[in-house]
């Protein structure tokens, strides 16, 4: 009887030690685990400056009259007179595009205290320039006075240029590796105030 007692105390006291050590070897686990986990998000800059490869210009002027023939020739004359400006001081055909003219007619439109406008029809027409002539086409802006005063009367969007740069597939590479560098450089610093160390990179975006 007492050996059985004795036995079963051991086995206890035995089950005992094995779920503390069970108990150790987890915790260590877990430990080791969220060490693991530890991570720091940091963020590497790379800034640098191009010239534009392409210039979008959109010439816009406006016409207006109470005859919609006479209108259309207007219209038709004033284009001429740009494009021919245009190809005179280094524009070619395949840089010019003309869209068709927007002519609005009044006479079907409703007006405050029913008082006519001064002119039946309205016209707006768009003559754009893509070119590579970027500096080219900056002189042509501050000259379209030129034509203004040939009674051009030239609307707000002709001063909005679009400028594009197309070669950044080609400087994106250089630019990622000095990102990283910077990043890096970064995430040591972080390290080495914490007293860490630094590993791999984990995720980059």
């Amino acid at each position: 009887m007492k050996n059985n007692i004795a036995a079963a105390v051991v086995a206890g006291v035995s089950f005992i030690i094995g779920l503390a050590v069970f108990g150790v070897l987890v915790g260590n686990a877990a430990m080791k685990f969220k060490s693991l986990e530890r991570t720091v998000v940091v963020k590497g800059l790379s800034e640098r400056e191009y010239p534009a490869d392409i210039v979008i210009w959109p010439i816009e002027f406006s016409e207006a009259g109470n005859d919609a023939a006479e209108l259309y020739k207007k219209i038709e004359g004033n284009s001429s007179k740009i494009i021919a400006f245009l190809k005179e001081h280094g524009i070619s055909s395949e840089e010019i595009t003309v869209s068709p003219p927007a002519v609005t007619d009044k006479s079907a439109m409703s007006y405050s205290n029913n008082i006519p406008a001064e002119f039946r029809y309205s016209s707006t027409q768009t003559i754009t320039v893509y070119s590579e002539k970027i500096g080219t086409v900056k002189k042509l802006m501050s000259s379209l006075s030129e034509l203004g005063r040939q009674g051009i009367v030239f609307n707000g969007n002709s001063w909005q240029t679009e400028y594009i740069f197309n070669r950044l597939n080609e400087v994106k590479p250089g630019m990622i590796e000095e990102a990283t560098w910077n990043a890096r450089k970064a995430a040591q610093r972080f390290a080495d105030d914490s007293d860490s160390s630094l590993g791999k990179i984990k995720t980059a975006s």
